[in-house]
């Protein structure tokens, strides 16, 4: 049985790593015969080759380095408090009853909307692309966490309030190792949120940072660089994809797939 879940699980990962490469090898035929528009749709050659020169030239390094650092500080300042809050909107009714109406009310509104509000009050510096990347986290990990608390079986909170359980323990021998799965579930998509909004962000009132470099490429017309941003941006999603993949097998054991 054993044998054959490592197969599937080989299998799997050959067909993820194959499917994105079959993709870029039917774009490369058809931008070299002329099938596509090359202007707009360049191979994926020629992106990889303009991709090594940025790295060459250090222009490359110091747009990702400025993305990762914002979405990096922004995914902490928005990850941790979410999962303090979800845990206490899960494990307790009154918070539950006040925080319940504020991020229904909230959450369907698009977070790249908040933009222009978010400018207004942080300014141009930093701290504005902090606070989108952020936003974009808090609402999933919260979320998610709360939705944990709640699928966990009344006959554990039972048995810790019985045996005398404190708040703060209650919090990490009960909720925290419960709900975990589903916390995991709302970081992964909130991480997501996180690149999408720094991007959006960088567009705007930045000098740097892969948002920026795409949007200054599309007004240079430098289809290349708009290309070679897009395609860090997909890098960098699938192995934040695949750290937590690795991180959710080592600190939840016990969930399957």
């Amino acid at each position: 049985m054993s044998a054959l879940r490592s197969k599937s699980l080989v299998s799997d990962r050959a067909i993820g790593v194959l499917s994105p490469l079959i993709l870029l090898g039917i774009w490369e035929i058809c931008a070299r015969a002329a099938i596509v528009d090359a202007r707009f749709f360049p191979a994926p050659s020629l992106v990889t080759r303009h991709l090594i020169e940025m790295i060459g030239a250090g222009d490359l390094w110091r747009h990702l380095g400025a993305s990762l650092y914002r979405l990096v500080i922004g995914f902490f300042v928005g990850c941790v408090p979410a999962i303090a809050i979800g845990l206490a909107i899960g494990l307790y009714r009154p918070i539950r009853a006040a925080f319940d109406p504020l991020i229904s009310a909230t959450y369907p509104i698009p977070k790249s909307s908040l933009l222009p509000l978010i400018l207004l009050v942080f300014g141009l510096g930093e701290s504005s692309k902090i606070a989108m990347v952020a936003i974009g986290v808090f609402y999933p990990v919260v979320i998610n966490t709360a939705a944990g608390v709640r699928q966990i079986a009344p006959i554990f909170l039972d048995v810790g309030r019985n045996f005398g359980a404190n708040q703060f323990n209650m919090f990490r021998t009960v909720a925290l190792p419960g709900a975990l799965p589903m916390i995991m579930t709302g970081v992964k998509l909130g991480a997501g949120m996180g690149l999408v909004l720094i991007a959006i962000a960088e567009m705007v009132g930045a000098k740097s940072g892969l948002g920026y470099m795409i949007w200054n490429a599309w007004e240079l017309f430098d289809v290349q660089t708009m290309y070679v941003g897009l395609f860090v941006i997909a890098i960098i999603g699938f192995l934040l994809n695949a750290g937590f993949d690795m991180l959710e097998r080592v600190i939840v054991p016990w969930r399957k797939g």
